[in-house]
Formats: structure tokens, sequence, C-alpha cells
């Protein structure tokens, strides 16, 4: 129907030069002109679509008219109020009138209210007693027939009165209209060629762009409403963790160093150059480069004894020691690293050391097979508190207000074993779904052989804790398998739709 529409329209621009009033358009498989709003709608479509091929140009013309409302349509069809009051009764001297009562029952409740009084008022009825009868033998319904002639032409010849008082009763209702006058436009033609939308890959490779056409952009044309943005779980969660912190009057650490040294990872940790989270298999090593700047000699000499002969009331490991592992670039296995960096900072601070309650919540890599619970990228939530004196029932108290705050009270403390930790202290709780205890995270107290070479005084305490956001979220948002959390298999729609989290 559009084409065969745009393409009626170019014929009679060809022939004609000019469609003065689109109301004289006769739609394809109609047989009278497209008088009517909805005729002219379809015809603007047609119009708009030419337009933007710059085939034809047309200007809109506006005329108020008149419709029926569903009242008067009914009244048009089956007569006004007052002649099927008249129709209803009997003549006068031909039988017995009827009562008001059963003349609504014969009529209906509102053409007898309406039309009883508008008869009366033309003398078509009269009363004999109670009962109502007609007065004349014929009559001209007047209403009907102006309800008629606004139905096939929109207005009245007996003038703007007579329209007044129909819409006074609620029998018309005025609208405007819209017709239209077309004109050839700079590129008309009686031939429709679909113009192009699209720039594609076929076309810049064939040449054939040079020759196709391309629909014009329509820059005034309102765009499709953006979709607002959403968070992902692993935001909000990572949000809520950070207002804890922040809360308890923490503040966060810079971690944006993914890549980071073999010293710094592992060595300034006091973890030994043996250890097995040291090897291909648990960690991502960097290629090129392979090897990282030197780290600050004399710290880097006096981690190196710590190590090899011991040092500070310790042994050591008694194990050789290889510069290699210290200069090896990798993907930093914990956030870890970076705390290590920021306390090696506090021991050279000017004015000496200063308490800090430090956060991160970050990226780390490790080297594990993926499944439904592991992957080679995750988040970890890292705090450490520096100050003089703490206590191991310091951090056991900490951390229970710590997880108090999520929402998880019943807690209990495994002693554990950490390179750079002692004491250790891995972190369960109960799982009222699964109904059983589940590890939450880890913390210790950092060992002397890691702080000490970093030159803080002796007497200074660091508390150590870490868990990672993707199970937190996972429980939170009843996921079971992380790889519909982080990855390819994440639904946009899901996360659209993920509720927020309060701890």
């Amino acid at each position: 129907m559009a084409l065969e529409l745009q393409q009626l329209v170019l014929d009679l621009l060809n022939t004609n030069n000019e469609i003065k009033d689109s109301r004289t358009i006769v739609l394809p498989g109609e047989s009278t002109p497209a008088s009517s709003q909805e005729a002219q709608l379809l015809i603007q479509g047609a119009l708009n679509s030419l337009l933007s091929r710059e085939m034809i140009t047309y200007t809109t013309q506006e005329v108020f008219a008149h419709d029926l409302s569903a009242e008067g349509a009914q009244l048009a069809e089956q007569g006004s109020h007052e002649a099927r009051v008249w129709n209803a009764l009997p003549l006068k001297g031909e039988g017995a009138g009827l009562t008001i009562p059963e003349l609504k029952a014969a009529v209906g409740d509102e053409s007898a209210k309406i039309g009883q009084g508008r008869a009366f008022k033309n003398g078509w009825i009269g009363k004999e007693g109670d009962k109502l009868v007609k007065l004349v033998a014929t009559i001209h319904d007047g209403a009907r027939e102006e309800l008629l002639e606004i139905k096939n032409t929109g207005t009245l010849a007996a003038g703007d009165k007579a329209l007044a008082d129909l819409r006074k009763r609620k029998l018309a209702v005025q609208k405007k209209l819209l017709w239209f006058t077309v004109n050839k436009g700079p590129s008309f033609s009686t031939s429709i060629e679909k113009p192009e939308t699209d720039l594609t890959f076929e076309m810049m490779q064939s040449g054939s762009w040079k020759s196709t056409s391309f629909k014009k952009y329509n820059f005034d044309a309102d765009g499709i409403p953006p979709n607002g943005g959403a968070l992902h779980p692993l935001l909000k969660v990572r949000e809520e963790f950070r207002n804890i912190f922040m809360e308890m009057g923490f503040a966060e650490m810079s971690t944006s160093q993914y890549v980071d040294s073999g010293f710094w990872n592992f060595d300034a940790l006091f973890v030994p150059q043996q250890h097995p989270a040291r090897d291909l298999q648990d960690t991502f090593y960097v290629s090129d480069p392979s090897e990282s700047l030197p780290p600050p000699e004399a710290y880097y000499e006096r981690v190196k004894q710590v190590h090899s002969v011991g040092g500070f009331n310790s042994i050591g490991y008694r194990a050789p020691w290889q510069p290699a592992e210290s200069r090896k670039l990798l993907l930093r296995t914990h956030t870890t690293a970076c705390s290590s960096r920021l306390l090696a900072q506090l021991a050279e601070r000017k004015g000496g050391f200063k308490p800090v309650k430090m956060f991160s919540i970050d990226r780390v890599f490790r080297n594990e097979a993926v499944d439904a619970t592991h992957l080679a990228e995750f988040h970890q939530v890292e705090g450490v508190v520096a100050d003089y004196g703490l206590t191991l029932a310091d951090l056991i108290g900490f951390m229970q207000t710590f997880f108090k705050k999520m929402g998880i009270e019943n807690l209990r403390f495994k002693p554990a074993y950490n390179p750079y930790t002692e004491p250790s202290l891995e972190i369960f709780a109960f799982h009222p779904q699964l109904k059983k205890w589940v590890e939450i995270g880890n913390s210790g107290m950092f060992r002397p052989e890691m702080l000490e070479p970093m030159g803080l005084p002796p007497d200074v305490r660091v508390h150590g804790w870490g868990l990672s956001l993707e199970r937190p979220t996972m429980i939170r948002y009843g996921i079971n398998n992380i790889r519909t959390l982080v990855g390819h298999k994440v639904s946009i729609e899901g996360v659209e739709k993920s509720a927020a989290v309060r701890f």
C-alpha cells in the first residue's frame, strides 16, 4: 500500500505538475476521494517518505471541521430523542396514551428525559390526563438531518449557531483536519528507487558506493532514547565494601599496578624463593620484558639477608638466594604486594611512623584451572591496620566488627599458616542456606621478618586480612557458577535488572 501510494503521488505530479488538494486523491482500491482524516494521514506518510528523498515538496493546510460524537452517530442512524418519543406515542384520539414510566420503558430513560422536553417545545406531543399523546400526524426531524449533514460534509449550512448548539448537546465535536499541496522536488522522478541507509564493507570493497543512492540523515529526528547505565553486581557489592571501610575510618590505597616484580610480590612478604606459589603452574610471568628495575638497594640487601641467613631474631630460611627470582616480572597474585610497598613507604616517611588504616579492592591473577568457582583473575578485598602494640585479640575483635557490618555475626577463627603472617587465622561463617560453615577470608599479623627490614619500629604491629569479592557477590545474588558473573556468558539483561545490595 505504501509503495503504491507513493507511485500514485508521483504519477499525478508527472501528469499535472502539482497536486493542489490532497483530498482529491483517490487511494488505491478506493472509489471515492480521500476526504477523511485517516486517509490524509496515510497520504502524509507517503509524502514524508518521498520528501526524505527530495522527490517532492509539500505544504500542510489546516481546516477546522466537525464530526459526530458516539451519541450523535447513534441519533443520526436512529433519529433524534424527540423524534423517537413522538414515534412511540399514539395520535390523539386514536388510542390510549403512554404514562411517563411506560414511555421510559419504550424508548429508554435518556431519550424519554431529553426527547420529552424538546417534543413539547416543538408542539409535537401533549398531555391527556397523566398520559402523553401525539398532537401532529407528521414531523420534520431537523436534528437528525443536521447530524447527517455533519457526517457527510463536516459542517452545517445553517451556520455556526446551529453547530454550537450541537456541540453544547455533545452530539458533535470540532477537530482540526489536515490536507496537503504537493509539488515536484529537485530529485523528482516517476521511478521509486529505495535509497540505502548503510555503507557496507561490500560496497567499499566493490566500489558500488560511488553510484549508490543513500538516504540523507535527518538530524532533526528524535533518536531512540538510550537505556540508562547499569552497575554490574560486582560493582554494587564492591561499593558496599568501600562504604563499610570508609565508615570505619579507612583510606583507600593505590592498586593500579597489575604487573609487579617477584621482589615486591613475594620476597618483601617473606615468601621463600622455593615456595610452590612461585611456580609457573600458579603464577603468570611476563615474557617481554621479563625483568623489573632493581628495588631500593639497602632494603633489598636487608630482605636478602633475612631470607638467606636470618636476622631480626629469626634464623630465616637458610636457602640459596637467587637475584633473578626477585627481578622476574609477573601479574600480581595478591594485592598484598601493594600493601608491602605502602608499609615500606610508611617506614621512610619524614617525621617517623604514624598509624594508618588502609584498604584496597582490585584485581589479581593466578594460573588456576577455570571451573564453576574459580577464575584465573578475580578481585581481592584487603585491609591493613598498622599501629603500636596491636594484639591478636585486636585482630579478632576487628574482624567481628567488620563482618557484622556485612550482616555476618556467627564467626569462627581457625589457626592457619601463611609465610608472611604469624599468627594466621582462617575466618569461617555459618551459611544459613547451605547449613554449614564456609571459609570467607584469611587474616593474620605480619611477621617481624617482613616489617623490620622495611625500617618500621620493632613495636609496630600490622593486621592484615583479605577475602574475595566474587564469593560474597555470588551468595548475595544466588549465583552458583562464577562464569555467569564474569566473562562472555554474563547476561546483560541480568545486569540491568540486578537489585541493589545492602549488607
